[in-house]
């Protein structure tokens, strides 16, 4: 699976401020996701929502995905 496809699947369930996936052989992928709709949700709400957006993929497509979940101002702070 290609990282941009994983990155739509994403963006069509997360509001997304930005979506980065990253890989080097389309099966294990690494990500950083920025969204308003992590604001108040803990990092166990925040990966259900990650892993919903993902769905079958999880199980056929996609052997490993990690990932890093931030809201915006939890982004803007790193900088």
């Amino acid at each position: 699976m290609q990282p941009q496809a994983i990155e739509k699947l994403i963006q069509n369930h997360i509001n997304c401020h930005s979506v980065s996936v990253q890989s080097d052989d389309l099966t294990h992928f690494t990500a950083v996701i920025v969204s308003e709709d992590f604001e108040g949700k803990s990092k166990i709400m925040r990966h259900r929502l990650v892993y919903a957006a993902l769905g079958d993929h999880m199980q056929s497509d996609i052997h490993a995905f990690s990932f890093q979940s931030y809201t915006p101002n939890e982004y803007s702070d790193l900088k």
